[in-house]
C-alpha cells in the first residue's frame, strides 16, 4: 500500500464536566507531531476516553473551553464542535474497545465500510463497491494477516480477529490518524501484543500517527516511544516511555499504581 499523508493534533486547555460537578478534563494540553505513536494512560476514571471523544469530534468541551486541532482541521473551539465534523471525521480513523463490527457481514464487507466517506451515498446504501475498491480492501486485510478471514462472517471471528479488521478499516478508510480506545483491554496476552505490533507496523510503514489509550503501561514500554499519563483529567507526565520507571509510577499515581500493571508482565517490571 502507498505511503499514506499524516496528521498531528493539537488540544488546548479543553475542559470537560459531568454531572454534580464531575470534571473528567480539567484544562487539558497535549500536541501529538505526525507520525508519532504515542501512548495515553491512566487509571480508571482518568479521562482516556473521554479525551479520545473529544478529539473525534463524538463530545463537545463544557462552554468556553478550548480547542481541538487535527492536521488543518478545528474539530471543536469554545465548547461547540465545527459544523463540518462528519466531512473531517473521514481523516480520524477510530478503533474502539468492542470493535464495532458488523457481525452479520463478512469482513471484507466490514473493511470496506471505511471507505464510506469517498464514496457516493447511494452506493454505499446499495453495498455496491467496485472490484477494485474490494482489491483495495483485500490488501489491507493482507498488511494485517487474515486475508484468508475475507469472507468469513464477523461474529464468527474471536476479539483479536475482530480488532485487526477494524484496523483494516481504518487502512481503508486512508486515516491521517487513527485513534485507539483501549484496543487490547479484552484481548488475551497474545492478541493484545499482536494488535500492538500491529498499530506500531503501520505506523512505521506507512506514517500514519497514532494515539493509543492503554492501561497497562508495559505494553506502552514496549510499543510507544512517549507516553502521555493522565490523572483526574489532567496531564502529569509527558514524555519517554521508557522512563516510566516503578518508582516513577508510584510517585505520579500512588496506590492506584497497581490498576496499571497486570499480570506476569506487570510482576517482572515491578520487580525490575
Amino acid at each position: 500500500m502507498n505511503q499514506f499523508l499524516t496528521a498531528g493534533l493539537e488540544v488546548n486547555s479543553i475542559t470537560k464536566s459531568f454531572g454534580r460537578g464531575a470534571v473528567a478534563l480539567n484544562k487539558t494540553d497535549l500536541k501529538v507531531s505526525p507520525g508519532e505513536m504515542v501512548a495515553l494512560i491512566g487509571a480508571s476514571g482518568s479521562g482516556k476516553s473521554t479525551l479520545l471523544r473529544h478529539v473525534a469530534g463524538f463530545l463537545a468541551g463544557d462552554s468556553g473551553s478550548g480547542s481541538i486541532q487535527v492536521g488543518s482541521h478545528t474539530i471543536q473551539n469554545n465548547g461547540r464542535i465545527d459544523s463540518q465534523i462528519r466531512k473531517m471525521r473521514a481523516d480520524i480513523g477510530f478503533i474502539f474497545q468492542q470493535f464495532n463490527l458488523v457481525g452479520r457481514m463478512n469482513v471484507l464487507t466490514n473493511v470496506l465500510t471505511g471507505m464510506l466517506p469517498r464514496v457516493p451515498l447511494w452506493r454505499s446504501l446499495l453495498g455496491l463497491f467496485t472490484q477494485e475498491e474490494k482489491q483495495e480492501a483485500y490488501e489491507a486485510l493482507k498488511v494485517i494477516g487474515i486475508e484468508n478471514l475475507a469472507y468469513q462472517r464477523a461474529s464468527t471471528l474471536s476479539g483479536g480477529q475482530q480488532q485487526r479488521v477494524a484496523i483494516a478499516r481504518c487502512l481503508v478508510q486512508k486515516a491521517k490518524i487513527i485513534l485507539a480506545d483501549e484496543p487490547i483491554a479484552s484481548l488475551d496476552p497474545e492478541s493484545a501484543r499482536t494488535v500492538m505490533e500491529i498499530l506500531a507496523k503501520i505506523n512505521r510503514d506507512h506514517g500514519i500517527t497514532v494515539l493509543v489509550s492503554l492501561h497497562q503501561v508495559q505494553f506502552a514500554r514496549r510499543y510507544c516511544p512517549r507516553t502521555i499519563a493522565l490523572r483526574l483529567g489532567e496531564v502529569i507526565y509527558d514524555g519517554s516511555s521508557e522512563d516510566l520507571t516503578p518508582q516513577h509510577l508510584r510517585t505520579l499515581y500512588g496506590a492506584s499504581v497497581e490498576e496499571l500493571l497486570d499480570g506476569t508482565e506487570a510482576v517482572d517490571f515491578v520487580s525490575g
